[in-house]
């Protein structure tokens, strides 16, 4: 794709295995936004698109002149671009709340991927663990409303759901004490905007 191109249409660089491009993703359909999405496999990327991200990681957009790496802040710019549905409060108080979640599953999990996919020698079964307990310990939480900590689909249901889909192909199996984990899972990934963000990889994946 030309730079013109990239320039005159919405284009999100994707990796079609990655976690936080697959957080975009659901973003993307959920908010039904219209964008190209180009997957790029890591170590394949095109120049241009390496040097828009110094990262080497995670998505990419292009939207004529801005360029955004970071799943985070992609999707805070989608949230804010496209404001129907919403996927944070309104009210400032729960908007902290949902941020400081937000926080907490990049800080506690998220940040375990690298061991969690085998690139931290002699870390990976203690990630698992980790990911293991802390969902276990946190499952009342998803039952006490239809969405995670919300009675509305949100940016926090945006977030955990691409590490929950990938349980099974990270061998992680949740106790049934977790059950309530379990279902909630189930239900967000029935949505149509989660089966629309999945790429054909993550379709495997289960």
């Amino acid at each position: 794709m030309s730079n013109s191109n990239r320039r005159s249409t919405m284009t999100v660089y994707s990796d079609p295995t990655c976690p936080f491009s697959h957080q975009t993703r659901i973003v993307i359909q959920e908010k039904n936004i219209e964008t190209n999405i180009v997957e790029l496999v890591a170590g394949e990327w095109p120049e241009d698109v390496a040097a828009a991200n110094p990262y080497g990681a995670g998505p990419t957009l292009f939207d004529r002149d801005l360029v955004l790496f970071d799943s985070r802040v992609i999707m805070d710019f989608f949230d804010e671009r496209f404001p129907h549905p919403p996927l944070m409060p309104v009210d400032p108080v729960a908007r902290a709340k949902a941020r400081l979640m937000l926080h907490r599953i990049d800080k506690d999990w998220y940040s375990l991927w690298h061991a969690l996919s085998g690139r931290e020698r002699g870390k990976t079964s203690k990630a698992r663990k980790t990911i293991q307990e802390d969902l276990t310990v946190l499952a009342p939480l998803f039952e006490s409303s239809p969405f995670f900590m919300s009675d509305e689909f949100s940016m926090l249901d945006c977030a955990l759901a691409p590490l929950l889909w990938r349980l099974p192909s990270l061998n992680i199996k949740l106790p049934a004490s977790a059950k309530a984990v379990e279902s909630y899972a189930e239900r967000i990934f029935k949505r149509d905007s989660f089966q629309a963000s999945l790429s054909e990889t993550e379709r495997a994946m289960r």
